[in-house]
């Protein structure tokens, strides 16, 4: 599992309930004219319109013929689907990097690379990283623009919420006693059993685990400290696990017991009968990650035809077929296109959800990234 930083959603829980180097190119960041032949500039174009249309934007994308995703594991939110699916759909190869990488990873592979054909052209990041960087994104309106809520979306098109869900605790009954409360994870049942997933500083599904754990024990969003205390105490008991959790470790049981978001844990019971998730019903912490396009994407067409994509009726299908909230969600079970089946399935979660804002997950950051490894390094 990648570790992503920490993400946004600022609506009820009605809405959510519905994210060696090449030599330098030229200027515009492609290996060619950055038209794809179609006598528009693809690396600032802001809407398929500027390519004259869909299907005008699909021979740009298959003329560059790749596109260079990053930090977006198989089985994350279902991206191994939409990977395959999307490169056999447009017969565009995707090239996908550093698979567990962080949402910091992905910024600093884009500034490493930069001006090459290995930079990454389209970006999956958590808040912090994502409003810290919007600088290096380029606008870009989808066509299913207008149906994504104002909340999740920056007005220009730099950066839209993707995918959301609840932060959980997922835990294999088969090792470990029933979970009803954040409490019973620092009991001596649990001693080396509980994984976080990643580093609260740097990592969205572990910031979001913290808040949990604060709002859990008396704190919120705009006080964390209770949230610290709570991982100290876990650390201290000899219960936390200092293992980034994968399907691998949580199959071999290295990590029986993980905080992370629901449909990832929700995902692991494919591989894992007696595993069990559960949301604590007085710390219900919603949100969704962030998509954008690398301003110096080297494939620009195709990074934008990978936006188009995410954003159908197929592609948001294809999220929520990975147990994930699509943004789109809400408007596409009113108009008909949403999988019912799959849309009914996700569970039900109750408890007033709580959603940082900007400021708060800022403010947040900050504290942890100050005292995180001194409570638990």
């Amino acid at each position: 599992m990648r570790r992503k930083s920490v993400v946004q959603a600022s609506v009820a829980v009605a809405a959510l309930l519905l994210t060696a180097c090449a030599a330098p190119e030229d200027d515009n960041g492609s290996g060619d004219s950055g038209d794809g032949g179609s006598g528009t500039d693809a690396a600032t174009a802001t809407s398929a319109e500027d390519f004259g249309g869909m299907d005008a934007l699909i021979e740009a994308a298959q003329e560059e013929g790749e596109l260079n995703v990053i930090a977006l594991p198989p089985d994350w939110a279902n991206y191994g689907e939409i990977i395959e699916t999307f490169a056999e759909k447009y017969d565009i190869q995707v090239n996908s990097a550093q698979p567990d990488g962080a949402s910091q990873d992905e910024i600093n592979a884009a500034q490493q690379l930069e001006g090459t054909d290995r930079a990454p052209d389209v970006f999956d990041l958590g808040q912090s990283v994502a409003l810290a960087n919007t600088d290096m994104f380029a606008p870009y309106k989808v066509e299913t623009f207008e149906e994504i809520p104002e909340e999740f979306k920056d007005p220009d098109g730099a950066w839209v919420n993707d995918y959301g869900g609840y932060m959980s605790v997922g835990y294999d009954s088969a090792e470990v006693p029933e979970v009803t409360s954040l409490d019973d994870l620092l009991g001596a049942d649990f001693k080396g059993k509980v994984a976080l997933n990643g580093d609260p500083t740097t990592a969205g599904a572990a910031f979001s685990g913290v808040v949990m754990a604060a709002v859990a024990n008396g704190g919120s969003a705009d006080d964390v400290a209770p949230g610290l205390e709570y991982f100290q105490e876990l650390n201290d008991a000899g219960n936390f696990l200092p293992v980034d959790p994968t399907p691998a470790t949580v199959e071999s049981g290295q990590t029986p017991v993980v905080i992370d978001w629901d449909y990832l844990n929700a995902s692991l019971a494919e591989n894992v009968s007696g595993w069990e998730v559960f949301v604590p019903e007085e710390a219900v912490i919603a949100g969704y990650y962030f998509q954008a396009i690398n301003a110096d994407a080297p494939h620009p067409a195709a990074a934008r035809l990978w936006q188009e994509f995410l954003y159908s009726d197929e592609g948001q299908n294809l999220w929520l077929k990975g147990g994930a909230r699509p943004v789109r969600g809400e408007a596409m079970a009113e108009a008909g296109t949403i999988d019912q089946e799959l849309y009914d399935a996700l569970p039900e979660v109750s408890g007033e959800p709580v959603i940082p804002t900007n400021e708060q997950t800022e403010t947040a950051a900050a504290y942890l990234s100050e005292n995180w490894a001194k409570a638990v390094g």
